[in-house]
């Protein structure tokens, strides 16, 4: 195809991330669908270096680091019709704008769920086998624990509740099947037959609370999912549960959260918080029964590729004239995002 018959298409994020999203294979398949500069990554809107090229943009690849596209970032694209988006979830971004003006927009949070499920398909064995519990102990004895330390450990017939059918939770749901584990889900949008069909039983979610060895978080960060296990809900998982949390810090509230691990009642894994990071006086960095790491269950390293695959793939199947695989319509923002 001619380079005049390409689509125009820019860079919009934080210029670190484009050489791993697009290494040079990806970068050359890129190219061969877009006419598009790698030298020009746009992060600000107003500079007056990208107004030129955004006046002509038919298509937007955006990454983490790209500004929301409001209605003034809108204007000054005039020609865009479409938002391939190189991250996770587009929320972020995006706003009713966008849809109003007809603009197509695609993510790749499918790709970015696969490290996200993986990650707590680790932490779930492992807080399974005691083994944060059982790291400590051994830092501090140097000796093998006792059988009557280990009567509980095991993952046979663990009973896992995860809290929304996301995308990662799909993900994860699909996951556990091979692993003897009872799975427990509460999602609004899902009903018994869903459930079953993803491998899981529905409960309330009070239910799942209760009835959950390891409780793991994938709902959407929206007003309705804000704080949505609070003191309350916290009191009904049973004394030594695990909570993990991969999805967003304001789910929980960290506050009745803290109080409960300084209690030392639950455990908890948690790769966000309340705010991110932790202050530096944050006892949740010193507890033995919780394991902090600083937002890396998402996709990192190597792993960027897979989210530049995904967009190189969404722009072959525009120059072929075909749909696109992973849009993003209004209405899944508050289900799946």
């Amino acid at each position: 195809m001619p380079s005049a018959q390409l689509p125009r298409a820019v860079f919009a994020m934080d210029p670190v991330h484009l050489p791993l999203l697009f290494p040079p294979p990806l970068m050359a398949r890129l190219r061969r669908a877009a006419e598009i500069d790698p030298a020009l990554v746009v992060r600000d809107f107003t500079e007056p270096a990208a107004a030129s090229a955004l006046a002509g943009a038919e298509i937007l690849i955006t990454g983490w680091g790209c500004p929301r596209l409001d209605a003034d970032v809108l204007d000054s694209t005039p020609r865009l019709r479409t938002v391939l988006h190189a991250a996770g979830s587009v929320r972020p971004l995006v706003g009713e704008v966008l849809w109003d003006r007809g603009v197509t927009v695609s993510s790749a949070v499918t790709g970015n769920a696969v490290p996200v499920a993986e990650y707590t398909l680790a932490m779930i064995l492992l807080a399974g086998k005691d083994a944060f519990v059982h790291r400590e102990r051994f830092r501090r004895t140097h000796a093998q624990p006792p059988p009557a330390e280990t009567a509980a450990t095991g993952n046979l017939g663990r009973r896992i509740g995860v809290i929304g059918a996301s995308r990662v939770g799909r993900r994860l749901l699909e996951l556990l099947r091979p692993h003897d584990f009872e799975v427990l889900l509460h999602d609004p949008y899902v009903d018994a037959a869903e459930a079953s069909e993803l491998g899981a039983r529905l409960l309330s979610l009070e239910d799942l609370l209760r009835h959950s060895d390891i409780v793991s978080l994938h709902a959407p960060d929206i007003p309705e999912t804000h704080h949505m296990l609070d003191r309350a809900r916290l009191a009904l998982i049973r004394d030594g549960g695990v909570l993990i949390n991969t999805s967003r810090g304001a789910l929980v509230d960290h506050s009745a959260l803290t109080d409960e691990l300084v209690s030392g009642r639950l455990h908890a894994v948690l790769d966000v918080t309340e705010p991110e990071p932790l202050p530096p006086g944050s006892p949740l960095y010193r507890l033995p029964n919780v394991f902090l790491t600083p937002h890396i269950a998402g996709s990192l390293g190597n792993e960027l590729e897979r989210l530049g695959r995904i967009v190189v793939e969404e722009l072959e199947r525009l120059a072929e004239g075909l749909p696109l695989a992973h849009e993003v319509r209004h209405g899944d923002l508050a289900r799946l995002a």
